[in-house]
């Protein structure tokens, strides 16, 4: 008989979609690399925590940053003679005034579905549009040949995407069921000779679970894991960090770690995991039944993950549906850059995963409000603690439309109790040093690559300018206007520009609904 984790895999596949999407074709869109290029007088937010600085000149040649030059002071006209010199052939990019950041890296991005109808060209050039210039693809479940096709395609700047971190689905592709430890690391070294980055657990017996992610370490790669509630009362967050695995997607299985008086949920009688009203609605429940913030427990548990140097990828934007509904459906780029198919995804159904509005109302909102206030004290105080809490979208489900649902999970870091510039770390360098990558990407240093996010915004003093739809202020003239959205994406020295990339979803989007007949309709209405 097939365990459980073959269940769940098979599950998530057909929600997914068991055929591939549809590839990103191979158009050079954007400008470079150059053999020198010069931003010239930007301020900078390098990443690391520190202040922005400047105005300042990044020179790059080819994919890297080879120097950065402050050169003058704030509200101080430049002289000339203080700055780098521009080589023949070279290309210098004006950004007096703006504002650049390292690339974002999205550590749960997943490249699309056929059920939402989500093409991979769309779901990239709107993650590029939004500045995300490296996604961590948890699942492949287009396949992991599919995923490290597009992975070696976007790494030669064939097409216009993110760098791609692939992270199969544990057992996906086996021939038969993985039954003990042996199989496990039989299946893990497997997965590393066909060149998999990492490995995405749902749960499976402890001593699976406790050889595949051991096994997966000694071999140099890296894991992560939603804690499935099919599988989590034997096997929690702790156990995970233990055996060596990176990082922790959503939240399911820490409050199971903080349990005083229980050591399972309080599951209602007739609950049904299947059911997604269900699975979601007694969700927004767990954090209660934790141990309280600050408690003896609750900080042993912390602090032995602060120990391990345990990884933190909450996804807040998500769930955030959960506790307002009405205002994650009316999201103000649903009507323009959320295709017809990817809306109908989400509206009530029990066919669609994520798609659990049978009975959603005031009670579940206020519960999912109270379990984010407890969820979000336990981020925060980690993070106070040194410890590495990074930025993950899970985008294409409840109502969370690509790259949009990024942004938003910047803002849900803030409200979490994140400084702006810690937000900004968390999605740069912190998501680099999980990824093992922070020697090339996540920050604006010398020596690494050019991943390099351009807005003519300061992003520190509202982080809805980040948005493609920007943020609304009122002018001079007292007039409504949008200021932000991203202008330039550099990803490995190429400049594209984001306010293109957003034209191009557009006319995707408007192409669909021609051909339809479609216009956003609210359920019911």
């Amino acid at each position: 008989m097939k365990n459980v984790l073959f269940l769940l895999l098979a599950f998530l596949i057909s929600i997914s979609g068991s055929s591939q999407i549809q590839k990103a074709p191979e158009i050079k869109e954007g400008e470079g690399p150059y053999h020198q290029l010069i931003i010239r007088g930007v301020t900078i937010i390098d990443g690391t925590g520190a202040p922005a600085f400047g105005p300042a000149d990044i020179v790059i040649e080819q994919n890297r940053i080879t120097e950065i030059d402050v050169v003058g002071n704030a509200g101080i006209p430049v002289k000339a003679a203080n700055r780098p010199v521009l080589k023949s052939g070279g290309k210098e990019l004006n950004c007096e005034g703006m504002y650049a950041l390292p690339g974002f890296i999205d550590m749960h991005g997943h490249i699309g579905g056929v059920q939402q109808g989500t093409p991979a060209t769309y779901v990239f050039k709107l993650w590029m549009a939004h500045g995300i210039t490296t996604i961590r693809e948890p699942g492949c479940f287009n396949g992991l040949n599919w995923v490290l096709d597009e992975k070696k395609k976007s790494a030669d700047n064939l097409i216009t995407a993110p760098r791609i971190f692939a992270y199969t689905s544990f057992g996906a592709d086996s021939k038969t069921p993985i039954l003990t430890a042996a199989d496990a690391r039989e299946w893990v070294n497997e997965n590393a000779k066909r060149g998999a980055d990492g490995i995405k657990f749902f749960g499976a017996k402890p001593e699976i679970m406790d050889a595949a992610i051991r096994e997966n370490k000694r071999l140099g790669l890296r894991s992560c894991c939603h804690h499935s509630q099919t599988d989590v009362a034997r096997w929690n967050v702790l156990q995970s960090a233990r055996a060596g695995m990176t990082s922790m997607e959503h939240w399911y299985g820490l409050p199971e770690a903080l349990f005083t008086d229980k050591t399972i949920q309080d599951f209602p009688l007739d609950y049904n995991y299947t059911d997604e009203q269900n699975r979601f609605e007694e969700a927004g429940k767990l954090w209660k039944q934790a141990a309280a913030p600050f408690s003896e427990h609750w900080n042993k548990v912390m602090n032995e993950l602060l120990a391990l140097d345990f990884t933190l990828d909450p996804t807040f934007n998500i769930y955030d549906a959960n506790r307002d509904l009405q205002r994650a459906r009316r999201a103000e780029w649903h009507e323009i850059y959320t295709l017809p198919s990817l809306w109908k995804f989400y509206e009530p159904s029990r066919n669609s995963h994520g798609s659990y509005w049978h009975h959603w109302g005031t009670e579940q909102e206020v519960e999912w409000k109270n379990n984010y206030r407890l969820w979000m004290t336990f981020i925060n105080e980690y993070k106070n603690r040194g410890g590495r809490v990074t930025a993950g979208s899970d985008n294409g489900f409840i109502y969370e439309t690509y790259g949009f649902g990024y942004i938003r999970e910047l803002e849900l870091l803030r409200e979490a109790g994140f400084h702006p510039l810690e937000v900004i770390r968390s999605a740069t360098l912190y998501a680099a040093q999980a990824l093992g990558a922070d020697k090339e990407i996540g920050s604006i240093e010398t020596g690494k690559y050019a991943d390099i996010i351009i807005i003519n915004a300061n992003p520190l003093k509202n982080l809805q300018v980040l948005y493609g739809t920007g943020a609304i202020e009122l002018n001079d003239d007292n007039k409504a206007i949008r200021t932000g959205g991203v202008l330039y994406t550099i990803k490995d020295g190429i400049i594209y520009n984001a306010k293109k990339l957003l034209a191009d979803v557009k006319e995707m989007v408007d192409t669909e609904k021609k051909k339809t007949g479609w216009i956003l309709k609210q359920p019911g209405m």
